[in-house]
Order: structure tokens, then sequence, then C-alpha cells
């Protein structure tokens, strides 16, 4: 696991003056910490940080072939590295290390772009190829590893694993996007077809990029997608038994390692699955960690050291006091973009637990968007019923017009929100989800833009993107659709960014097994009832870990990491509230109301409304742009 960065001139093959490349590279030591090297020819430069987590002694990089052909700076893992090496080697390859690195370098000599076909795992790859004069970048089919680049104004491409690898370099211009702003105040991250900074991209999951010395930057190529337009007509029992060996096979293809390896361990039903599994494959007992917090509400470590006890784990858990709130510029700091989810920051912590005995840790994440693990999957299904009982030129007037009159409870669980539910339903599926998953609407969010920002943004919402997603699904019913948008935006953009840039932060390498891409095309060809069934989500998956864990594992209420924000802005981050609207980067750059932003938290602080995750929010967005602009 490491850190890549690289320069690569598209115009003329121009000299890479590797001061800036090693600015670059050395931007992401927290990603690799045990060694670095960069590597440069005419019109192209190379960087690497990195984490040693195989083949300690002969896997650096940037790593070339025997004839230096080609180089290459990846950042990740290809668990089934061996197989295809196997095969390289039938083909007349030979090897000089043991790296999966190496694996890849002369999987491209042999099959170009179509090696990505081959290779299972987290990655984020760049190959130059110096008998074609090309750049080759790719990243993993789901998003787990992230990738930036930009042009700038030389003429020349910059590349790197996090955004503070290109602000490392001079030539990178710095300007605003607007609609990023708008896409980040929609959800709470900025998605992967945007960036806050103009003209700075995200390669997308699954997709990968060839460039090429003397020719115009291409758009980048999907490889792979999702494919909910199928399904799987075997018995139930049957596609159990096939979950759990499909389930099997990614913990145990995840559990290579010549570096302690352990588990997070939350108590939920994802992580306990894994760690059973994990112990199932292991002779030793498996190194696990949790987080708790000092407020009963949201501590659910009791349940984490029952499955601990259960599987015999070596297990270690900290409480975390619920005003850890000092984590915040850290994290502003790792993030770069703003990322206002606010279980940043027990991510973090539990990152940093499991480090200080391990340098790899499993993880449960992807279930979820798998097999319809949310309570908004459980919720849109429901829903998507109903607008196949009613036609649209009833529900948009009738449920509507009673929608805008039925009094708003959002302190009430979901179910008892009619107002949020009659809305919903007035509109179409993908308008209704695309609202559901998000933080704040279009009309909310214009009541405390300025004029100037709504001029400048027009027409434009964050949310079309994720209903054109829907729309455009290969899906067979509204579940597929919000399904695939998850996996598509929220994944990506949201999950594994949090994941990601936490764990890279402390030298952890996070491991996701429910990612696997076999698994997840598996899920995707579940028939709808074995992923939400009797209102409950991941039917199936639950249904197969019962040999494994108990019933009040797998069927108690979902908690998920969370945090006290609410009570933080009524208390210790009040002034910080305040500021927000007078004081910060956010009134400087003039994109919002003032007087309607001192509304909001002073109806917070007061406790007339509860405006706490608006104001986590702004808060993250006005820490990202003293970051990113200097305001």
């Amino acid at each position: 696991m490491c850190g890549i960065a690289g320069i690569f001139h598209l115009e003329t093959a121009k000299p890479v003056d590797p001061g800036r490349l090693r600015k670059m590279t050395d931007s992401l030591v927290h990603r690799g910490p045990d060694g670095s090297g960069i590597w440069t020819a005419p019109g192209v430069g190379l960087g690497h940080r990195r984490l040693s987590i195989i083949d300690l002694e002969g896997g650096a990089q940037p790593m070339l072939t025997s004839d230096e052909a080609q180089v290459i700076s990846y950042n990740g893992e290809i668990y089934n590295f061996q197989d295809v090496r196997v095969e390289l080697e039938s083909l007349g390859h030979k090897f000089a290390t043991s790296s999966d690195t190496e694996v890849i370098l002369y999987a491209w000599r042999q099959w170009g772009v179509d090696c990505l076909k081959r290779l299972n795992g987290m990655f984020a790859i760049s190959i130059f190829d110096q008998r074609t004069k090309q750049l080759f970048l790719a990243r993993d089919r789901l998003g787990v590893k992230p990738l930036f680049y930009a042009p700038v104004s030389d003429g020349s491409i910059l590349f790197g694993s996090e955004l503070k690898a290109l602000l490392a370099n001079p030539l990178l211009r710095r300007e605003p996007e607007m609609r990023a702003v708008d896409d980040f105040l929609a959800f709470g991250y900025v998605p992967d077809h945007r960036s806050l900074l103009k003209g700075v991209k995200k390669l997308p999951a699954g997709h990968y990029v060839l460039l090429e010395q003397g020719k115009p930057e291409p758009p980048p190529i999907q490889y792979w997608d999702m494919d909910f337009s199928q399904r799987r007509n075997a018995s139930a029992a049957d596609l159990e038994e096939e979950l759990v060996a499909l389930m099997k096979d990614a913990v145990g293809s995840r559990m290579i390692s010549d570096v302690p390896l352990g588990a997070f361990l939350s108590g939920g039903v994802d992580s306990s699955a894994v760690v059973a599994l994990m112990s199932e494959k292991s002779r030793q007992p498996i190194k696990t960690c949790s987080i708790g917090f000092d407020q009963a509400a949201l501590d659910e470590t009791s349940y984490a050291e029952r499955v601990a006890e259960r599987f015999r784990t070596d297990h270690r858990s900290r409480t975390v006091a619920a005003d850890d709130f000092d984590l915040i510029d850290r994290l502003a700091d790792h993030f770069d973009e703003p990322f206002a989810d606010g279980s940043a920051l027990p991510t973090y912590r539990v990152a940093e637990l499991a480090r200080e005995k391990v340098t790899v840790a499993l993880s449960g994440d992807g279930a979820d968007e798998a097999l319809a693990g949310y309570r908004r999957h459980v919720f849109h299904h429901a829903e998507e019923r109903v607008r196949g009982l009613l036609p649209q030129s009833f529900r948009g007037p009738a449920l509507g017009w009673l929608g805008k009159i039925y009094p708003k409870a959002d302190w009430a669980p979901r179910p008892l929100r009619a107002k949020s539910t009659l809305l919903s339903l007035a509109r179409s599926g993908p308008e209704g989800y695309s609202e559901a998953v998000g933080v704040t609407t279009p009309t909310g969010r214009h009541a405390f833009y300025s004029d100037a920002m709504l001029k400048q943004l027009g027409d434009y919402r964050g949310e079309t993107f994720m209903i054109n997603l829907m729309e455009q699904a290969p899906a067979r019913n509204g579940l597929d659709q919000a399904q695939y948008a998850d996996m598509k935006m929220w994944l990506p953009g949201g999950i594994l960014t949090k994941v990601d840039r936490t764990s890279m932060a402390v030298s952890l390498e996070a491991r996701e097994p429910l990612l696997d891409y076999k698994l997840m095309e598996f899920a995707a060809k579940l028939p709808t009832n074995l992923r939400v069934r009797r209102g409950t989500g991941k039917y199936l998956l639950k249904k197969s870990m019962e040999r494994y864990l108990p019933q009040d594992i797998l069927y108690r209420p979902k908690m998920g990491f969370v945090t006290p924000i609410a009570a933080w802005f009524r208390g210790p981050l009040a002034d910080e509230a305040r500021k927000i609207s007078s004081a910060g980067g956010l009134a400087r750059m003039g994109w919002f109301d003032q007087q309607a932003l001192s509304k909001v938290a002073d109806d917070h602080i007061a406790g007339t409304s509860d405006n706490s995750r608006l104001l986590w929010q702004l808060l993250m967005l006005d820490k990202s742009l003293q970051r990113l602009f200097g305001v």
C-alpha cells in the first residue's frame, strides 16, 4: 500500500524536474513511510512512497522490466497475483521478485489494457511504456484506491494518489469549481465526477486512461461496470452456499501478508462476518480492535466483545470521549477536499488503534451497497411499490400537496416522517431517492446562497448526476437503481474515501473483502427478495451467517459510527458555528448570504431546530477553503 505521483508531458518530451516530482511524492509520506523513489525520462517522471506489505526486500518502486522498456508506480494490492504470475511464467516471462508489482508490469507487457480483466484487487496504477511513449493510468473496479490528475500550463499532466500531491506542484491552478460546492452541500462529500479545484479530475472507478505523447488528452474508458439487469434462478439454499463460498475466497485472499494483519470489529453484521471467516482460516488468534464512546447511546463495544469472545480473537478496544473533536483540523488536512461524514472521526481512531499492532486490517465495508443493507434501501423499495400502484398523474399533485401541508418532524424515525415520505412519493423514484440520500435539498441550499452564487450556478443542482445514474442504470427495478447509484457515487466518493484517507493517515492498509468484484457481481444478480425481505436488508447475508453468528448480532438494529455533532455545536463548537457566517473563509468567498448562515447557527444553538449536519458541512467546507485557497 503506497502513494504514487507523476508528471507526464503530452505535447513534447520536455525534461521533468526531479525536485518538483520529489515534492509531490513526499507530500504522500503518510501513505508510504517505509521508502521512496523517483524515476525520470524525457517527458515523464514517476514517484512512489512505499508501505511495505508483500516482498519487503524486493518490491521497491518505481520498478522497471528487465529491459527497462516499461516502468510502474502503483498503489494497492493484487489478491490473485500468484495465479496471474503462473500464467505469465507459462508464457515465458521471468520474475526477479516475489511482488505483485512485477506481476502487473509483465501483465501490461503481455496483454496491454486487457491485463485489467485478470487483476482482482484494489489499485491505482501508472505504467509508462517507453516503446509506445504511452502512460497508462487505471483504477480498480469499485474505486477503493484514489487517483487524481490534472493538466497544467506547461502542457503536462500531473497525477497522484491524493489532491495534495498535485497541490505540491506550483503549476497547478487553484480556482474553485462552484458546481462542486453544490455537490458537496447536497451529499456531504465531493463526488468522483467533480473536484473542488477547477480542472482537477478523479479517474472514475473501473476506468483507465491511456495518454500518449504528441496526442491530445483522451477521455477515460470504462473497463468494468455493475449489472443489475440479470437474475439468478438457483434456489435460495444454493445461493446461500455460493455466497458463503465467495466470502470465504474473498477473505482468504486478503489474508496474504508479510506483515502483521488484523481486522476492524464493530460488532455489526459485516465486520463480525469477516472476523468469523478470518478465524476459520487462521491458525492463530485474529487481532481485532474496536472503538467505543463514553456515551452509552453511541457505544456498541459490548457486541464487538461478544464476537471477539466467540471467536477467541486477540481483541483490544478503546473508549473515545464524545467530545473528541480535536481531530477536525487533522482530518481536514488529510481529506484535502471537504468531507462531512462525522464517522470519519471514529474511523480514524479505530485505524490509529489497529496500527499500534498491525499494518493491515480487514474491514466489513461494501456489504450494505452490494446486498441492500441501508435503511434507505428498505424505505425506497417500499416506496417503489407504492409508486407502482399509483400513477404519477395522481401522486404528483395529490401527495405533493399533502406533503407540503403536513407538519415537519425531522426528529422522528424515518417511517413516521410522513412529510418526507409524501414528498418523496410525489416524485419519481430517482428524484425521491437522490434527495433521501442527501444532506440538503436544492431549495434548502438556495435559501442561504448569495445572489452571486445563484447566478453562477444557474439551473445546476448536484442531485442531477445521481438521478441520471439511476435512470440509465442496467437495472430491473427501483432497488436495483438505488444500489447502482450508491455503488457508482456514494461508495467511491463517500465510504471508500473515508476509509482510504483515515487509514492511510496512520500508514495502515485497509482491505475490504466484501468488495471483491466477483462477490459484487453475484450480489447484483440476486432476486430482490433475497436482498430485502420483511423490512430488513442484507437478507441472504444474514441468513448465510446464522451458522457463525448469534441472532442478536445478525438482526439487531443497525447503528454505524455516529458522533454527537448536534451537542458539539450547542456547546464547545458554538463559537465555531457563529464564526462560519462572519469570520471564516465562507464569508470571504461571498458564496453565501451571511444573515441566512447566522440564522442557521443561532437557531441551532438556541435549540429551536437541529441544523447540526448543515453546520458540520459548512465547518468542513470552511476548513478546506482555508487549506486550498488560503482564505
